[in-house]
């Protein structure tokens, strides 16, 4: 499991770094496109809307199985970056990024549901955590790369080479994953497996604060690129450096859940996380007045908002495991929503100045917060537990807190 957990992390990095990209050189890839950041953000809440089908494509990996799930996403991945290099227009990059975020839903989805098959729950948080420090640097690692390869080579430049690389980090985790158990329960159709996801409280309220929470975190992501350019004057290579500084910050967030959720309890450390970065919301705009304040707010906004998604991503694991590739996927779907609800909502409250967009984002936190605490609760009492590919148990281990 070690060297699929590495293997794992190592291709999410790719694909993320393809996925998020767009956010810190937004503003570059308007310019060079000769279209507003209005229009150029209209492609990034297409994508995230996209998000919505994701149990469409969360019930891949449910009944082609865990490896076909992944390695299909490692192709839709690989399509759209590769669209967008030999066809450099506004049009392409729109095609282009759907079908990155379609790719990264399949893949993301299948691999999670795999450590849910194979990692009993009590220990499931700390693998997950593991191989979501893929999100974390691609901001660490991956930005500060592709800023230096646009400011050296033009804005096309990043696409081609990241195309190669996500594809070699599909036939990677192709070869590393194991075949999906014969003693594995057939998964449900998706319709069926949506039904039972939909009769469960739990699940459906997880969908909510997944949405709240996503949006309250793409309300202030989708504008911090513009901001920091605006207020201070950083160009792309700085840009870059400032956003290596985040990707510190949620590698952070991700390492505190591979220390401490599964101590803590996952619905208690989330709901922590969750707290901590509405503070952080409120209190970006009173800090963002100089470089090294705003990077510090940018710094806990972003280490909390990766703590608690994380550590929801596995309470989400265990709500419905007879479905639960096509749940997961589900939550990616609902934070896809907030994804584009944030990424039209920023832009349009950035221009009344960034204390709007904090505001906003902190009250989306704490509605969710309250969701969180109110009908979400770890485990799925009354689902059977059944055994899994390396003879561990991922069933109902867990108790409510």
């Amino acid at each position: 499991m070690r060297f699929q957990i590495s293997g794992i992390s190592i291709a999410e990095t790719v694909i993320n770094s393809g996925y998020r990209m767009v956010y810190p050189f937004l503003p570059f890839f308007a310019q060079a496109l000769g279209v507003d950041l209005a229009k150029i953000s209209l492609a990034v809440a297409a994508r995230s809307s996209l998000g919505i089908a994701g149990p469409l494509f969360g019930s891949i990996g449910d009944v082609w199985g865990r490896k076909r799930g992944a390695f299909l996403g490692s192709l839709l991945f690989a399509a759209g970056l590769a669209l967008v290099a030999v066809w450099p227009t506004y049009l392409s990059l729109f095609l282009g990024l759907l079908l990155v975020g379609a790719g990264r839903l399949s893949f993301v989805a299948s691999v999670q549901a795999y450590l849910g098959d194979q990692i009993e729950y009590p220990r499931r948080g700390t693998a997950i955590a593991v191989t979501e420090f893929g999100w974390s640097w691609a901001y660490l690692l991956g930005m500060p790369v592709i800023g230096w390869l646009i400011a050296r080579a033009g804005w096309v430049t990043p696409f081609p080479l990241l195309a190669l690389l996500g594809l070699g980090g599909g036939l990677a985790v192709w070869r590393l994953l194991d075949p999906t158990p014969a003693s594995r329960p057939s998964p449900p159709p998706l319709t069926k497996g949506l039904r039972v996801i939909l009769s469960r409280l739990p699940a459906v309220a997880g969908l909510g604060l997944g949405f709240l929470s996503v949006a309250a975190n793409e309300t202030v992501n989708i504008v911090y690129g513009m901001w920091m350019e605006q207020s201070f004057g950083l160009k792309v290579a700085a840009l870059g450096a400032a956003t290596a500084v985040i990707g510190l910050a949620e590698w952070t967030g991700e390492g505190s859940v591979a220390l401490f959720s599964d101590r803590l309890g996952k619905r208690r450390a989330a709901a922590f996380g969750m707290a901590l970065n509405a503070v952080a919301c409120f209190l970006i705009p009173a800090l963002g007045r100089t470089v090294v304040g705003a990077i510090g707010a940018l710094v806990v906004f972003y280490a909390s908002f990766e703590f608690t998604t994380v550590t929801t991503i596995s309470i989400m694991s265990e709500l419905v495991p007879e479905a639960r590739a096509t749940l997961l996927a589900g939550y990616a779907a609902a934070g896809s929503a907030g994804r584009a609800a944030g990424a039209l909502l920023g832009p349009a409250l950035f221009g009344r100045g960034v204390l709007a967009n904090g505001t906003t984002a902190g009250a989306l936190d704490i509605v969710a917060l309250i969701i969180l605490m109110a009908f979400v609760r770890e485990g799925s009492p009354g689902v059977p537990r059944t055994p899994t590919g390396n003879g561990m148990e991922s069933g109902n281990e867990a108790r409510r807190p």
